[in-house]
């Protein structure tokens, strides 16, 4: 059975992490655990009742609260599809942030972190540069770079 925890927007991570650890020291029944690419506070909790779930979130900080029915696999099965989605991203490429404060704002790739889904880009029309992480989904890949797009210090 699949069930769903309520927890603070952008803090999925940090749950996942704390109810896998009380699971693994609780030895817990908790088969799985997935935070769904593109949906913002709620984590999946694969199990074998909710008891078992409301015990594993217990006093995990973020984690706001257990929805009291399950969730059915379908419901969730095509925002788990967008996460096999291959990430074609890398360093010295030119993107567009297309969300947060620097919307629409042209940058370079410095560094790809594929395992935090993050990059970290220097804004091209910027006077200083500095660098800047931001989510993998929130830039699109404009012109790849190459030997002639190398970054200079």
């Amino acid at each position: 059975m699949i069930f769903a925890i309520r927890t603070t927007a952008n803090r999925e991570d940090q749950v996942l992490d704390f109810v896998a650890s009380h699971a693994q020291k609780k030895k817990l029944a908790v088969y799985s655990l997935v935070r769904p690419h593109g949906m913002r506070g709620y984590v999946f909790v694969e199990a074998e009742n909710w008891q078992i779930v409301e015990e594993a979130f217990h006093g995990v900080p973020y984690a706001k609260g257990l929805l009291p029915t399950p969730v059915e696999y379908k419901e969730i099965e095509k925002m788990l599809e967008q996460a096999k989605a291959q990430v074609n991203i890398q360093k010295n490429d030119v993107v567009e942030i297309i969300s947060g404060p620097f919307n629409r704002e042209k940058a370079r790739v410095t560094r790809v972190n594929l395992q935090k889904e993050e990059v970290v880009v220097e804004l091209l029309e910027a006077a200083v540069r500095i660098p800047i992480t931001v989510k993998l989904d929130a830039v699109k890949v404009i012109r790849r770079g190459g030997e002639e797009g190398e970054v200079k210090e």
